[in-house]
């Protein structure tokens, strides 16, 4: 749904200007350095970009569905790490708070996310909580008017420079799977918490992803999110589920940039006394990776809508996220082959976004879970159609 196509326009012309003439040329800067210069950081705050799919009376935008698709489908179409620096705040980090936050819960934490005055971050995952994310061993006990957390997260996106962390934790150790486990917000600098330096990586250099250590952290009542225990999980799915619709959007920003590339590649570079992209099989790995961009982004396009329109999209969201996130991996590994030995090279272009994009099949659940998902759903569906 597009709210207001004029303004909408404006917004996303500014974004395009933005990631094209600030942040493309210190792409290969940020991936040698492994760190966005702050200078940078300020200009995302400036324009609102922490905020975007924060409600407007938090000082958001409330871009819809729709909307947020188009513009992660632009900020992606550069290294992966820019929108990672902003992406949290205006997405999973922030979406459990919209969703199921209590008013004061609100009031006093999306205007920071929105601002970029606090940078949020997600803390889920454990060593043996990955797929399967209900097998938390993080515990949270409860002591008078307070819970103590004891446990570690790992592979958490932003969790070295975050200052505002979204925990979950079991609060309840006789129940199994999915109940017993609650969502706490935990601020940085509360005694307990730390997080150690940030992992080396294949790829997303710039954005740092680490450790969340909790070692008896405590924290009043008042950090449940919702102040409903064992509703955690919900609140995780929730945001899960709109996080891959935005994820879709950035796997097909990256795919349309390598699509360009390949083209400028393949007019460029000559080979037995003319251009390469003369040859059809060439010109093949360039038109297949252009049917699969646009049959992505009219899958997530349609997707999006039918959330604005109030529908449930589970399946089709890990529909969006499989497809796009596996596309991508596609035209990144034609890429490198359209550059040849240059693609293999590291500074190319091809070779940066086909280690940067490796990611995108493995986080917000890898392509079998949500290949399993999407079997049980459908013939869920089927059963009930019967």
């Amino acid at each position: 749904m597009i709210r207001n196509a004029e303004h909408f326009s404006a917004l996303l012309a500014d974004v395009r200007r933005f990631v094209r003439t600030e942040c493309a040329p210190v792409e290969q800067e940020v991936d040698q350095s492994d760190q966005i210069p702050e200078l940078l950081v300020e200009r995302m705050r400036q324009m609102g970009l922490f905020g975007h799919s924060i409600p407007e009376e938090y000082g958001g935008a409330g871009l819809s569905s729709e909307e947020l698709s188009l513009v992660n489908i632009e900020v992606s179409q550069v290294a992966t790490a820019f929108r990672a620096r902003f992406g949290g705040n205006t997405g999973i980090a922030s979406e459990s708070l919209v969703v199921d936050g209590t008013p004061q819960q609100k009031e006093k934490y999306l205007p920071l996310l929105a601002s970029g005055k606090v940078t949020g971050c997600f803390a889920l995952t454990e060593a043996e909580a990955g797929s399967d994310a209900t097998a938390q061993k993080t515990l949270a006990v409860r002591e008078g008017d307070d819970y103590v957390i004891t446990g570690t997260k790992c592979y958490i996106t932003n969790a070295p420079l975050a200052d505002l962390f979204t925990v979950f934790a079991r609060t309840d150790t006789q129940a199994r799977g999915a109940a017993g486990i609650t969502a706490f917000l935990i601020e940085r600098g509360t005694a307990g918490l730390s997080t150690p330096a940030a992992y080396r990586k294949m790829g997303q250099h710039g954005s740092p992803v680490g450790e969340v250590v909790l070692d008896r952290c405590r924290v009043p009542a008042s950090a449940v999110i919702g102040g409903v225990t064992g509703q955690g999980f919900r609140t995780a799915m929730k945001a899960l589920n709109k996080q891959r619709i935005n994820l879709a959007g950035l796997c097909i920003g990256p795919a349309i940039r390598l699509v360009d590339e390949m083209i400028r590649r393949a007019s460029s570079r000559r080979q037995f006394g003319q251009p390469i992209g003369d040859f059809q099989l060439v010109q093949q790995m360039i038109a297949e990776s252009n049917v699969e961009v646009h049959a992505a982004r009219a899958l997530l396009l349609e997707t999006a809508r039918k959330r604005d329109d109030g529908h449930d999209v589970t399946m089709e969201a890990s529909m969006c996220k499989l497809f796009a996130s596996e596309m991508c991996g596609r035209v990144a590994d034609r890429a490198v082959q359209v550059f040849g030995g240059g693609g293999y090279i590291a500074d190319n272009v091809a070779e940066r976004f086909y280690r940067d994009v490796r990611l995108f099949r493995l986080y917000e659940g890898t392509s079998q879970i949500h290949l399993l998902n999407i079997a049980k759903r459908t013939m869920a569906l089927a059963a009930h159609d019967a």
